[in-house]
């Protein structure tokens, strides 16, 4: 047992040293550095608004920052999610469809929550189009 732990102490201590010798990664972009930038400002201003119940203006900023080309997959699927959201809220269906649709185009790895696939007016759309139906 004890030479187990060992080996794996010792594995674990190469991988760290193998980490600390590989050349340093590009530092990930500061907050002021992101709201610089058009569309990740857009962003938060439409998550935001989506957060304060400012549907209108949500749907006009997430919609503004996919227009100005947002940088992350992941952002670019989460202004679709949030745009979905609206959409569904406002018992516009097939845009509903469509935006969870790109949400899974810009980020193959997108899905929503257990609980947001759980939701009565968007949980059935989503359910929908990632059966394929």
């Amino acid at each position: 047992m004890k030479m187990i732990r060992l080996h794996l102490a010792i594995g674990g201590l190469l991988v760290l040293a193998g980490c600390a010798s590989a050349p340093p990664a590009t530092p990930p972009a500061g907050v002021s550095e992101l709201l610089a930038r058009p569309a990740e400002r857009a962003l938060v201003a439409g998550m935001r608004a989506y957060d304060d119940g400012q549907y209108t203006l949500s749907e006009r900023e997430l919609k503004a920052a996919l227009d100005a080309g947002l940088a992350s997959a992941r952002d670019r699927a989460n202004a679709h999610k949030l745009l979905a959201f609206v959409f569904c809220t406002s018992q516009r269906v097939a845009d509903c469809e469509a935006a969870f649709r790109a949400a899974r185009a810009a980020d193959a790895s997108f899905a929503l929550t257990r609980a947001e696939a759980g939701h009565p007016q968007w949980g059935p759309v989503y359910r929908r189009v990632t059966s394929g139906r």
